[in-house]
């Protein structure tokens, strides 16, 4: 007999998603990405889309995601997820259609591909995860990277005059006329994670209503390529990343206003 077997329902705190795959966590600890499967998870259940829904995800951390959430998923090709999004969701309306991609993926390879869809307006719902820097690939300067920050091809931090300034790609997100909903949230606390579960459904039942793109920041953190703990890595973000990338709505729409 199981742990789980023992705990009487009503003392339950803490329950799996029946969404989320019977799989290991491979992810590093203190990795956001774990929390907002189990987010979108949840959302999925209780939404009651599960049958519906299809998530893409490119290449990157991101493409994992199908070992943890039990829906239909497509992979794509590096950066071209929104693209491949927009051909499903055109070929079946009436699914709902989401991609998950980190910020090397979205605004480096991506940019030309994501800013078009969201143009656009497509009908989907884009998960974008900030930790600014390439998680996966040896720790690179991301679009997102911020002023002197130490990366594996900036070891000497991040220079404006040489790499550019980094990319606040959401905020040019909001301005698109065929994104209704935009907003960057983070998973770093327990509030946090309500704020951002609340805002990601929202944004799940604008894409379920048509209105539009709906678009879903959400600043985290890499302590493996940030060299931290998981603790020092949200201590980072919170005086660093967090006030250059600031959470809350951006925009509050329907596709064309």
């Amino acid at each position: 007999m199981e742990l789980k077997d023992l705990i009487k329902p009503e003392n339950l705190v803490y329950e799996k998603s029946k969404v989320q795959e019977d799989t290991y966590m491979h992810y590093c600890p203190g990795c956001s990405h774990g929390v907002v499967h189990k987010i979108l998870a949840e959302l999925i259940e209780e939404l009651g889309i599960q049958e519906i829904t299809v998530g893409v995800a490119p290449v990157g951390c991101a493409v994992f995601a199908y070992n943890y959430i039990d829906i239909d998923w497509q992979e794509a090709a590096h950066g071209r997820a929104p693209a491949v999004a927009t051909g499903i969701s055109r070929l079946y309306p009436d699914n709902f259609v989401f991609t998950y991609q980190g910020d090397g993926d979205l605004a480096s390879i991506g940019a030309a591909e994501i800013m078009h869809a969201c143009n656009r307006g497509e009908n989907i719902l884009v998960v974008f995860i900030n930790n600014g820097i390439y998680g996966m690939t040896g720790g690179q300067m991301a679009p997102t990277t911020l002023e002197g920050m130490v990366t594996s091809t900036t070891p000497m931090g991040r220079n404006v005059d040489l790499n550019g300034y980094p990319m606040r790609i959401t905020n040019l997100i909001a301005q698109l006329p065929g994104t209704s909903y935009v907003t960057r949230q983070a998973v770093h606390t327990a509030g946090a994670v309500r704020k951002c579960k609340k805002s990601l459904k929202k944004a799940m039942e604008n894409v379920l209503a048509k209105k539009g793109t709906s678009f879903v920041e959400v600043v985290s953190t890499c302590n493996s390529g940030w060299k931290m703990t998981p603790i020092a890595a949200n201590k980072w973000m919170e005086d660093n990343m967090i006030p250059y990338y600031p959470l809350g709505d951006l925009k509050d729409s329907v596709k064309g206003v």
